[in-house]
């Protein structure tokens, strides 16, 4: 996809900082000391109880193509401190130059159900690879894992209803839509009105007119009559530019002469109003004038509880049209994904786990060379255990909640159980198949249906066990007490 878009390298797509840091691993001579960082969320976004993987696919593009090229090489050269001297020196620029990614990748397979302090991404390498990776990561995966969370919430709202992306002019520019319609799709979306993104990703695309086409005619019902006359196996009809159940019936007048000439009027489009009650009384229209398989369509900056409450009101929407707070996540515009430091390798080779503190404790981090165990019954998922690959699971099978450590929780025996990272890159090198986006989009929507639904609901969701394995909880208490007692010490 992404070398579709924009023409690579793109090392430059970081922050400053991430270079500054590199810089200091280089002039240090510790560049090429191994360690390990995480990838992750907090809390779920929207106030949910789960999020939907997305984005991991342009990321193993992007880090395929990795690369400083001349002109970024240049560019750096000119960048200068605040003594006016150059930020970095020339030997460290040809490095980059010569720069080639020989990092190890294992992330959780896009469309995966994740939760809050899960490890979607693992990256193992050389520190100064490590740290420049951070920001074009957390952009890439943070984004579309957004998105594709938020047309899972509205594809649970419409049910079996197919749910249609709209958002292209209102997303936040070129990347953002095309990034947005391909997350929507795994999230659970029927179709797009990008067609980009119908050619890039293979996403079916859908869409009819708009009110400047009926605005453009002397009368909305020689609008609807042009457009059967030149479209006729694609007419869904906009009925709302002037009076709404008027615009049925004139819709119903013109699929009247579409069946004549043996077509059929697809449905109606509503676009404004009280689509509750417009859509029950479109619906007796259409049924009286002899239409009952007539679609109608909703659009109007609808969102999961819109969409809720309309059904909740007896609307007789069968399609649903979402644009804005979709593709721009109108409620939470970020998830909030970090990327953290958790092992870096002594020179006997053994690791060394890391640690960072906080006073708030859900920003304190996990350390070690983590892994996500997932465990599951027959009647769906029932917990997490995050663990330390480098110790290995305690036989206690305990797991314990990071954020209240009275909170614990025993994983019974025999229960099925898999690792969620898997191998995706090895030294630089892609070693997972790329999958297609209808498998990716399969997998969200399978493992929805083994989240419990009070899991999966919007107000006051029921929180999913997530916890660290009780040796690994061990082990980073340790480290925090002995961090506490050291400062106390001083």
């Amino acid at each position: 996809m992404l070398k579709r878009l924009y023409q690579p390298p793109l090392a430059l797509l970081t922050d400053l900082y991430q270079l500054t840091m590199a810089y200091g691993y280089w002039k240090l001579g510790r560049a090429n000391q191994q360690a390990v960082f995480h990838l992750f969320f907090r809390k779920p976004p929207f106030k949910g109880g789960y999020a939907v993987t997305a984005g991991l696919q342009q990321a193993i593009d992007y880090l395929e193509a990795y690369r400083f090229d001349d002109s970024d090489v240049t560019y750096l050269a000119e960048l200068t401190g605040n003594d006016g001297q150059p930020l970095f020196e020339k030997a460290f620029l040809d490095e980059l130059r010569d720069l080639k990614l020989t990092v190890d990748v294992d992330a959780m397979p896009e469309g995966t159900v994740s939760f809050g302090q899960e490890p979607m991404l693992r990256v193992k390498g050389p520190i100064l690879q490590c740290q420049l990776l951070e920001t074009p990561l957390l952009n890439m995966i943070n984004f579309q894992t957004l998105i594709a969370t938020k047309a899972s919430r509205i594809r649970a709202a419409a049910g079996d209803e197919p749910v249609l992306e709209f958002g292209l002019r209102r997303a936040q520019g070129i990347d953002g839509a095309i990034s947005a319609s391909r997350a929507a799709y795994i999230g659970g979306c029927a179709a797009t009105s990008n067609v980009l993104a119908g050619k890039l990703f293979g996403i079916p695309v859908k869409g009819t007119h708009a009110h400047s086409w009926v605005m453009s005619f002397d009368s909305e019902l020689e609008s609807f009559e042009k457009y059967a006359e030149v479209m006729p196996n694609n007419c869904v009809f906009l009925v709302d530019t002037y009076d709404t159940l008027d615009g049925v019936r004139q819709a119903c007048q013109v699929g009247k002469q579409l069946r004549r000439r043996g077509q059929e009027m697809v449905g109606i489009r509503l676009d404004s109003g009280d689509l509750a009650y417009l859509s029950i009384e479109a619906r007796k229209i259409l049924d009286e004038e002899g239409f009952p398989n007539a679609t109608i369509v909703a659009s109007n900056d609808l969102d999961e509880h819109i969409m809720e409450s309309l059904k909740n009101q007896g609307a007789k929407i069968a399609v649903w049209g979402v644009g804005t707070k979709l593709a721009t996540a109108f409620d939470q515009p970020a998830l909030g994904g970090v990327y953290k430091l958790a092992a870096m390798q002594r020179e006997d080779g053994s690791w060394q786990p890391k640690v960072k503190l906080s006073e708030q404790a859900i920003k304190t981090s996990i350390p070690g060379m983590l892994q996500v165990r997932r465990y599951q019954t027959g009647q769906g998922l029932i917990g997490d255990m995050i663990y330390d690959e480098t110790r290995g699971i305690d036989p206690r099978e305990i797991i314990v909640d990071s954020k209240d450590t009275t909170r614990r929780k025993r994983l019974a025996e025999h229960t099925e159980s898999f690792d969620l990272l898997t191998p995706t890159m090895r030294d630089g090198v892609r070693v997972s198949e790329i999958e297609p986006l209808e498998a990716i989009r399969a997998r969200a929507l399978e493992q929805l249906q083994l989240v419990h639904p009070t899991i999966r609901r919007f107000m006051n969701p029921h929180e999913y066990p997530v916890g660290l394995d009780i040796g690994l909880h061990e082990v980073r208490n340790r480290m925090i007490h002995d961090i506490r007692g050291s400062q106390l010490d001083d």
